[in-house]
């Protein structure tokens, strides 16, 4: 039955269902258009954020580590005056001046340990100031950052509100087109499509040229796609063709299709081409 049904349905018709199916791309093409870069925008943000708070994360484990190595080093002190006092003590009861020497060396020895301990405090509470200040700078970035998503977040969620609906119309539209259209046309123009950087599989043969890429069409492929009685693709991109009047006709049948609009004012066309077009 279904066999049936695909004979039943003319080259022509599945031109035009073609036709159809990428003015209705073009138009969903157009919704995604106007969301814009926003839904990159949100996910960057998000990255960034999440990034922000891992340096949030790694600030406050290096302020804890200078907090505890100015913890560490005050003791360290601390047991270097112990020493002091304790060879500063023993001076006092030595028999010889070799003793004497011997204790007064450790003692300057415990004197530098100090004064190297007070310069490391220093440093470290240096360090620490340092990321802290780092730390709030962060913290005010992110709450800016979080404003700024969430302002991303409502603009991008009430333009997916007001599209939705014809979005979802769109969409619909495109399977009935899609319906009459065989699955390897339709793989051929899901892979144009993609490869496509304005998105157009199937065109219209503008100013005897593709409507794709513009390459001069010679005249008996031209009488070819005007006749519709097959499938033709430009032997240059790759893309569908067809005559100016079908797809004029699809493009006031349907209201879509400014994707085309002035593109037969805007064709290039090479000295090359010239030539061959005034030889016809």
């Amino acid at each position: 039955m279904a066999e049936k049904k695909e004979k039943e349905i003319s080259v022509e018709a599945k031109l035009r269902a073609l036709f159809d199916l990428q003015l209705v791309k073009s138009e969903i093409d157009k919704i995604k258009t106007l969301r814009g870069e926003l839904p990159l925008e949100v996910q960057d943000l998000e990255d960034e954020i999440e990034g922000l708070r891992t340096r949030v994360s790694n600030l406050e484990r290096e302020i804890a580590e200078a907090n505890s190595n100015v913890e560490s080093r005050k003791l360290e002190i601390e047991e270097n005056k112990s020493a002091i006092g304790k060879y500063s003590e023993q001076q006092n009861n030595v028999k010889n001046n070799r003793e004497y020497e011997n204790l007064a060396k450790e003692i300057e020895y415990q004197q530098l340990n100090v004064q190297l301990c007070e310069k490391k405090i220093k440093e470290f509470q240096q360090v620490a100031k340092d990321k802290r200040e780092d730390l709030e700078r962060t913290k005010q970035l992110i709450e800016g950052r979080t404003m700024d998503l969430n302002q991303k977040k409502e603009e991008l969620e009430a333009i997916v509100s007001e599209t939705k609906q014809q979005e979802e119309k769109l969409r619909e539209e495109a399977k009935n087109h899609e319906a009459l259209i065989e699955p390897r046309y339709l793989n051929a123009f899901d892979k144009i499509r993609k490869n496509a950087r304005n998105g157009l599989a199937v065109v219209r043969v503008l100013r005897n040229a593709c409507g794709g890429c513009f390459n001069q069409i010679p005249p008996q492929r031209r009488i070819d796609i005007a006749q519709r009685n097959k499938v033709i693709v430009c032997e240059y991109c790759g893309r569908i063709m067809v005559d100016l009047d079908l797809g004029n006709e699809e493009v006031k049948k349907t209201g879509y299709g400014t994707f085309a609009e002035c593109a037969e004012e805007k064709a290039p066309v090479t000295k090359g081409k010239k030539k061959a077009a005034s030889k016809e």
